[in-house]
Formats: C-alpha cells, sequence, structure tokens
C-alpha cells in the first residue's frame, strides 16, 4: 500500500522548465489573446534607453507587469504616466526567465473624464512652471490686421463661420492652413500650421500673416484633446505672429487658451476680435471730423476775440513814434557841436605827433637804415664771392678730368684713332678687311687710307689688364679712370 503513490507519480508525464514555461505560454495568449485592462499605472519612469517602457498595472489588491514596445509608443496619443489611471488594451503573455505573467500593451487611453482632467492639470502645472503662460509673454493683437491666417479644418462650419462674420465686419484677406482637429496626428498638423506661418517670409510669394486664430468647434474634452497637448501648446507660446485660441464653446478650457495672446469664446468671437466693424468706423471717424472741426472754429473764435482784446489795448502808431522821433531831434542839433569836437581832438593828436617828428630824428633814422644797408651789402658780397670761388673750383676740377679723359690727349702723345667708313672707331685689326676704306685721326688732322694685303694682320695677345684705380674727388665723389698705357 505504501507504494502506490510513487506509482501513481511514476506514470504523471515528465517536462523540462522550458517545455511547462512553453505550455503556460500558449494556454495564457490562446486564454486571453485580447483583453482591456483598467488600473493605476506604476513605477513608470519613462521609456528604456532601447525605447521600450516597463511598468506595472495595479489597483487595490493586485498588480500586473506591463510592457509597451517601441514602435507602439512611438505611434501611441496618449503617453503613460506615473499615477494615471488609464485602460490599457493588449494581450497577456508570459516572460519565461522570471516565470511570471505580463500585459503587453497595444493601445492606452485614460479611465475616464476624471483621468484626462488629471493629466490635464498635471501638464498645466509643469508648462505653468516653465512661464509659458506668463502674461508678460502675450503680445497686443493688431488693429486692422491686412492678413489673417486660420488654423482649422477646411470642410467644418468654423471656417464658414469666420469668412462670414470677417466678410460682415471688415473683409480681409485670409490664408487658411488646413489640418485635422482631432484624431491621431492632429497635433502634429496644428503644431506645425502654426509654426509654417511663423516661418514665411516677409514680402514673400504667400503673404506673412499679421495675425493668427486656431479654431474648433465645440466637443467632448477628448475630441478637444489635440489642443492640450505639449506640442501645440509650445508652438502656440513660441509664436512670434499674435494668435487667438478659439477652440470649442465658451465653457470649453484648453490648454492653449492660456498660451494664446488672446482666448475668444467662440470661432465667431474671434473674428469680431480680430477686426473692427468697418460701419462703425466710419460713423466713428465722420463724428470725429465734425468735432475736431468745431474744435477748429472754437479755436480760430478764440484767436480772433483775442486779436481784437490785443488790438484795442494796443496804443495808436503815431503815440509810439513820438519820443523816437523827439530822440531824433535832438541828436540832430547835437550832431555838428560833436562833429568839431572831435576834429579838435584828431587836429591836437596830430600837431602833438608832428612836434615829434624833427629834422635830426629823421636824419638818425637815415643814418640806420644806411648802416643797415651797407651791412647787409657786405654780406651778400662775400657770400657771393665766396660761391663763386668753389663754382671756379669746381669748374677747373671738372675740365682737369674732361682733359684726362679725353682720347686727344692721346692722340697728342702720338698715337692715331683710326675710323671705318661709317665714322665708328676700329679696335682691332681682325676687323679691317683689304681694299677698306678708313679714316686716320691724328692730333693735327684727319687723313684717308686704303687698306692693302690679302690676308688678316697676325693677332697679338692682348695685355693683361690693370686694375682700375679709383680717385676721390675733394668733393667726396669716387672717380674711376683707366691707365692709357
Amino acid at each position: 500500500m505504501p507504494a502506490a503513490p510513487a506509482e501513481i507519480l511514476s506514470n504523471s508525464p515528465e517536462f523540462t522548465v522550458s517545455e511547462l514555461s512553453s505550455a503556460l505560454k500558449r494556454t495564457v495568449e490562446d486564454t486571453y489573446g485580447h483583453v482591456r485592462v483598467r488600473g493605476e499605472i506604476s513605477g513608470f519612469r519613462g521609456p528604456h534607453s532601447s525605447g521600450h517602457c516597463y511598468f506595472a498595472l495595479k489597483d487595490d489588491s493586485a498588480k500586473i507587469e506591463a510592457v509597451i514596445w517601441k514602435g507602439v509608443h512611438g505611434r501611441m496619443r496618449f503617453k503613460p504616466q506615473e499615477g494615471l489611471e488609464v485602460i490599457a488594451t493588449g494581450k497577456l503573455t508570459t516572460y519565461p526567465g522570471s516565470s511570471k505573467y505580463q500585459i503587453v500593451i497595444e493601445a492606452i487611453e485614460p479611465a475616464g473624464v476624471g483621468a484626462l482632467m488629471a493629466l490635464m492639470e498635471e501638464r498645466k502645472r509643469k508648462l505653468a512652471a516653465e512661464g509659458l503662460f506668463d502674461e508678460a509673454r502675450k503680445q497686443l493683437l493688431p488693429w486692422l490686421p491686412e492678413v489673417i491666417g486660420v488654423v482649422t479644418s477646411p470642410t467644418g462650419a468654423v471656417i464658414r463661420d469666420i469668412l462670414h462674420r470677417l466678410e460682415d465686419r471688415f473683409p480681409r484677406r485670409v490664408l487658411v492652413w488646413p489640418v485635422r482637429v482631432q484624431g491621431e496626428g492632429s497635433a502634429e498638423q496644428i503644431a506645425a500650421a502654426i509654426r509654417g506661418f511663423n516661418a514665411l517670409e516677409q514680402g514673400g510669394k504667400i503673404p506673412r500673416p499679421d495675425l493668427l486664430i486656431v479654431a474648433r468647434g465645440g466637443g467632448s474634452l477628448e475630441d478637444l484633446w489635440s489642443f492640450n497637448e505639449e506640442i501645440v501648446v509650445r508652438a502656440a507660446a513660441e509664436s512670434m505672429i499674435p494668435l487667438i485660441s478659439a477652440v470649442g464653446h465658451e465653457t470649453d478650457v484648453t490648454l492653449i487658451d492660456f498660451a494664446a495672446d488672446k482666448r475668444a469664446p467662440t470661432p465667431t468671437a474671434a473674428a469680431e476680435m480680430a477686426v473692427p466693424v468697418r460701419a462703425e468706423l466710419f460713423v466713428e471717424v465722420a463724428s470725429l471730423a465734425r468735432r475736431s472741426l468745431a474744435c477748429w472754429q472754437r479755436g480760430q473764435d478764440h484767436r480772433r476775440s483775442e486779436l481784437r482784446g490785443a488790438a484795442r489795448a494796443l496804443p495808436r502808431a503815431e503815440a509810439l513814434l513820438d519820443i523816437p522821433r523827439q530822440r531824433l531831434d535832438r541828436a540832430s542839433a547835437q550832431l555838428p557841436r560833436a562833429l568839431r569836437s572831435n576834429a579838435h581832438v584828431y587836429e591836437r593828436r596830430l600837431s602833438a605827433i608832428g612836434g615829434r617828428l624833427t629834422v635830426t630824428t629823421l636824419r638818425m633814422q637815415i643814418e640806420r637804415g644806411k648802416e643797415r644797408i651797407e651791412r647787409l651789402t657786405a654780406g651778400a658780397q662775400r657770400c657771393a664771392r665766396q660761391h663763386i670761388q668753389q663754382r671756379e673750383t669746381r669748374l677747373r676740377y671738372v675740365a682737369q678730368l674732361l682733359n684726362a679723359l679725353s682720347y686727344k690727349g692721346v692722340l697728342e702723345r702720338g698715337f692715331a684713332l683710326v675710323r671705318d667708313a661709317e665714322g665708328q672707331p676700329l679696335h682691332a685689326a681682325a676687323n679691317v678687311g683689304a681694299g677698306q676704306r678708313l679714316s686716320i685721326e691724328f692730333a693735327d688732322g684727319r687723313i684717308a687710307a686704303t687698306t692693302d694685303g690679302d690676308g688678316a694682320p697676325e693677332a697679338k695677345p692682348k695685355p693683361a689688364a690693370k686694375p682700375i684705380s679709383k680717385r676721390t674727388t675733394d668733393f667726396g665723389v669716387k672717380k674711376v679712370q683707366g691707365d692709357l698705357f
């Protein structure tokens, strides 16, 4: 009897650890191939270095491991965040390496409006801490923009309402950047549209808008969630073009409303904020014109009254000229006596000066002038003689140097200069041919000659050249002269 349990156990099939893990994996995946699990995200620290996300889903009494692969995480509209209650869609599987089961998440969404509101509040606090909602960042809207850029769906009623309202109030040029306003990829399109309008150049082929309107009709919080995405909020905050947010109805609030320069309760209200009413402007301009004319007329009347009062206070022209006339008569009466007195004063000065100019004084001045002239003349003569002597000395030296270098001095010592028929000097007998006419110059004159002979004269070796002597002149200039012998 005691051996029975061993026999029973021996009849059971044996599994390796891997086979048992694989069997469990197939059982779990076949039974729970597609599940939706609601729970709170726990242990999420952001994507792993590989791009995959690892965390857990928990409730009050249980916890399950979860994983999101890199490609799935990149396509997700809602990203997992720590503490967020979500509904995860995926499939269950096991991980043999640690003997545990986990859910591979393929989609994730917040668990109801409360979770979305919590996520929105958390994101709002984060962006506000970065200063994206500060009033100091907000720009003033242009009073009358020339071009208005609208970021919205091209097929909805929103764009028609905006165009109709602009047409009623003040027609302006409108550029529409069509985008999706909800669903996957809508946030990226809205952000790209805002940045695209800002990237347009002033004066380019496509005009750069003076004002932007980001608009969408009403909807649930999930429908308006694209305007709560960080990429959209940051694009609105970075916009250099003033931006009006017109998302949803008056009771709908999105994060782009806080980053925009102005929030409109509806798209129609955004159009009303963008431009004034043209008819009202006409009335206001006419009223201002009437008021300006009335003010000008009152000013003219006031100045006319002041002029009349000033004219009454002014004295007569005759009265103004009485005193100057009297002064002129008095000056005319005093003028002859003043002229005679002035003439007597200058006459006394002339007499005093003439008394000092005696013959002796003039002679002394003349003598001093003569002495000065004689001194200057003597000095000029000395300078002239010295200059002439220097020139004569230099001229004699140059003449001596010319005579020493002239060939005529050599002719006087018994030599002769032989030239050919063209008058060019001949320096060697080898250059003279038979029957050639020559001109021979002696010290006392020239004679003509003709060469005779069949062969050229025997060439004599040239004597070695003597070194050139260098002499320095009296004036410090080095002269170079060769020896004639």
